[in-house]
């Protein structure tokens, strides 16, 4: 415990009385931590803290790595920056031997700056020390920068574009076609043929595919074994999920991206209603925490690959990679999500890209400032894109099929909706066509009740008209629903694929040992915060199938190892 002896030696209280260390040691923890062990990691809810024995590192994340920018001895007080600017800790303090250490919450601290003014004083100047050490730190830590170079037609740099962006690496696009853009081209990107991007160190890689991109950027494309207990296809929410749960609980486990990891949630510019995040949080950043949530309990995170078949091994299974590499797991979950329902209108499909677009990543904001933008669709994912690209665009219309907006999207959303002046929504209307060769030039929209069909001038067009699951490349033996949704728990059982000796659990499917979770599965809420259940439940699931696999006379064989 925290005793008034203890107190006496701390610098920062060596003016207090007997009395007022009483009442500091009533509201103190005495904490003890191992050597190499986080007190507090960059980006935590902070507490205040003082050293009482051992020693401590600051570090601060640049490049992925954590950097020691200071390291503190015993009487130093840390926590204090956060609790006073009302954010999360802006530095990691990591123990770099056994260490004690006081802990004070947040409320008890506040509390202690209103006993004197020279401790507030103290631990005012302190703050704006280390505030000011940090600022130093920011200018002069180098940021790395990747350049893409490529046309806005080019559908080829609008894939790399969503691809840099969905893992969370800093560009900077740059159009060739764009004047105001040459006198900032790389020299080695001078020439095409385009998209060309030029990496931090100078070096210039011209039409890369994702997978080249992806080993350039340093992103893992390969697995580090063969055999693992879970694989995890696809890296949406559900699919971060499982990777988080099945990883810290132990499992070996493997999850397989062909993109980004996020998946459809991670094209969200604002996820307002998601549990923890009052003010609402990007899909791209909360793939990002998640992503590194996953990593850091050892999760293996591949991107760049797709998985193209699902063959048995015995009581074990073989997933098949797309250049034919093969991993064997004990389970399988499919979490790959759902893709935007296409746009069947003529000429559409020649101007993915080049002016149409699926979902709306935070990267096609500068692109449409000053313009109208239409957007098609009235679910939340629409409504979100429409509230985000109102800071840039001079109009934003939101074109909806049904006859009123409550039909398929959140109060909340259609309350902000009505505060952006330059927000409109046409409900009854639809395109009808495109115009455009190389780029959207026009489309015309058509009213369903009046018939009346108008042309509008854009160049934008953002696409959010529900969504697909594509699930043909699964064997046959897997129970699908007529729209290529996965059976699982009972609707499976209802197949007749099961067989008869046994009921699937939940979330399993017809096949035993590969279970499906988040909105690839039939019955699935489409939200996010489901598709987090949902991957976290596959894996209570996971530990009961292979619990009932250990009792029987032949278990498949651990490879966890």
């Amino acid at each position: 415990m925290i005793t008034l002896d203890i107190l006496r030696q701390v610098p920062l209280f060596s003016r207090l009385d007997d009395k007022e260390l009483t009442d500091i040691a009533a509201v103190s923890a005495d904490v003890n931590f191992p050597a190499g062990q986080w007190v507090l990691r960059e980006g935590e809810r902070s507490s205040f803290y003082i050293l009482i024995e051992g020693g401590i590192e600051v570090t601060k994340e640049n490049r992925g790595e954590d950097v020691v920018i200071k390291t503190y001895v015993p009487g130093t007080f840390f926590g204090e920056v956060p609790l006073m600017l009302g954010g999360s800790s802006v530095a990691g303090f990591r123990t770099t031997t056994d260490a004690r250490v006081l802990k004070m919450d947040e409320a008890d601290f506040h509390n202690l700056l209103t006993r004197r003014d020279d401790l507030t004083d103290c631990i005012m100047e302190e703050m704006i020390r280390r505030v000011s050490l940090l600022q130093q730190l920011s200018v002069q830590t180098p940021v790395d920068r990747i350049i893409l170079v490529g046309y806005s037609s080019d559908v080829n740099c609008y894939d790399l574009r969503q691809f840099l962006s969905g893992n969370h690496q800093n560009f900077r696009w740059l159009d060739p076609a764009d004047p105001t853009c040459q006198p900032y081209i790389p020299e080695q990107a001078s020439e095409g043929p385009y998209p060309i991007v030029v990496l931090s160190n100078g070096e210039a890689i011209k039409c890369p595919d994702n997978r080249s991109l992806a080993k350039h950027l340093g992103l893992k494309t390969e697995p580090a074994d063969s055999t693992y207990d879970v694989v995890i296809i696809g890296g949406g929410p559900a699919g971060l999920a499982a990777a988080v749960y099945g990883a810290s609980e132990g499992l070996r486990t493997l999850m397989i991206e062909r993109s980004f990891p996020g998946g459809q949630a991670g094209t969200s510019s604002r996820i307002e209603n998601y549990l923890g995040f009052p003010t609402g949080i990007s899909g791209n950043e909360l793939g990002a925490k998640a992503l590194r949530q996953a990593t850091r309990f050892g999760s293996e995170i591949l991107v760049s690959r797709s998985v193209k078949g699902l063959c048995p091994k015995g009581r074990l299974h073989e997933v098949v990679l797309e250049d034919g590499e093969t991993i064997t797991t004990r389970v399988v979950i499919l979490a790959t999500g759902v893709s935007w329902r296409s746009l069947f209108i003529p000429g559409a499909k020649s101007l993915i890209g080049c002016g149409i677009f699926y979902g709306a990543a935070r990267t096609e904001a500068m692109g449409v400032a000053g313009k109208d933008v239409y957007l098609i669709g009235g679910g939340n994912s629409a409504g979100q894109a429409a509230m985000f690209f109102a800071d840039y665009a001079s109009k934003v219309t939101l074109l909806i099929r049904a006859s009123n907006i409550e039909q398929g999207m959140s109060q909340y959303l259609i309350d902000q909706l009505k505060t952006r002046k330059n927000i409109a929504v046409e409900v009854n209307s639809s395109v009808s066509s495109v115009c455009g060769d190389i780029t959207l030039e026009a489309i015309t929209v058509k009213n369903s009740q009046t018939g009346e069909s108008v042309e509008h001038k854009t160049d934008s067009l953002f696409v959010f008209i529900g969504a697909d699951a594509e699930t043909h490349w699964l064997p046959e033996t897997i129970a699908r629903d007529d729209r290529g949704y996965i059976l699982t728990g009972l609707d499976a059982t209802l197949s007749g694929q099961c067989g008869a000796e046994r009921r699937p659990f939940l979330l399993e499917t017809s096949v035993a040992g590969i279970f499906a979770a988040g909105d690839v599965r039939h019955g699935s809420i489409k939200r996010v915060a489901s598709g987090v259940g949902e991957g976290s439940m596959a894996i209570a699931f996971v530990h009961q199938y292979l619990a009932e696999c250990a009792t029987l006379a032949e278990p498949p064989p651990s490879v966890s190892g």
